[in-house]
């Protein structure tokens, strides 16, 4: 299975762990303790060739579980994150 991604924002705390998920115009909230690892990545997929003076091969994926706004009533929702090394922006992972 590939998976896309879709940009959004993500605000975290100053240690760098996601607390809020903006998407689509939406809130997400944070509710568990989000669980964290690296992958290899597969460069080549997205640039033509790796980045001059940059070890690009690993990149952070975080899995949280978040919840609509702050009702403690919305279900939770599982979202992967996948922090950009370069530049630090972050990506949701699609399945397609």
């Amino acid at each position: 299975m590939k998976s896309l991604v879709e940009h959004v924002l993500v605000s975290t705390t100053p240690q760098g762990r996601p607390l809020v998920v903006e998407r689509s115009g939406h809130r997400w909230i944070v509710a568990t303790e989000p669980l964290r690892w690296f992958e290899r990545t597969a460069w080549w997929e997205r640039q033509r060739r790796m980045p001059r003076g940059q070890g690009c091969i690993d990149v952070e994926v975080w899995r949280v579980q978040v919840r609509l706004g702050r009702n403690p009533n919305s279900d939770l929702a599982t979202m992967d994150l996948e922090r950009d090394p370069t530049d630090g922006g972050w990506s949701l992972r699609l399945a397609a």
